[in-house]
């Protein structure tokens, strides 16, 4: 019995070993896997960093640009709000003058009939007959020496 309990136990022992030798064995092969995933996993960083370090450097040109371009617009807009004020003063201006012209071309139309400078509803005068008025009356001014 002494032998076949021995026997048994070595038994035992180098199924055990045989084993631990197998588990060993594909301890390596995953061990090597891994150590293959370690170089592709530090070469995958590697172009992480390179691609980071260039995102940097086009978000600093951009901030760049965008200033710039916050300035040249900012000094257009001021630019073109200075001209709308300009024409909206310039508009009021010849409206003033037509108005002027429209009462002068009034004043120098010849009188036909006597009724109708009585009426408060005359009609308004054509462009042209305004135009000649106006003509008429800064040669007349022109004639005094006086400018119009």
């Amino acid at each position: 019995m002494n032998h076949s309990l021995g026997m048994a136990i070595e038994t035992l022992v180098a199924i055990l070993l045989m084993l631990t030798i197998i588990y060993c064995v594909m301890l390596n092969k995953r061990l090597t896997r891994l150590k293959a995933d370690e170089h592709s996993l530090k070469a995958v960083i590697g172009e992480l960093i390179t691609a980071t370090e260039i995102a940097e450097r086009a978000i600093g040109g951009l901030k760049l640009a965008v200033r710039d371009v916050n300035e040249n617009l900012g000094s257009q807009l001021a630019a073109a709000t200075q001209m709308s004020d300009q024409l909206y003063k310039q508009l009021g201006e010849a409206d003033n003058v037509v108005r002027r012209l429209s009462k002068i071309a009034i004043a120098a139309r010849p009188v036909t009939n006597p009724e109708t400078v009585a009426a408060p509803a005359a009609k308004p005068a054509s462009a042209k007959a305004v135009a000649a008025a106006a003509e008429a009356f800064s040669e007349r001014r022109r004639s005094n020496g006086l400018a119009a």
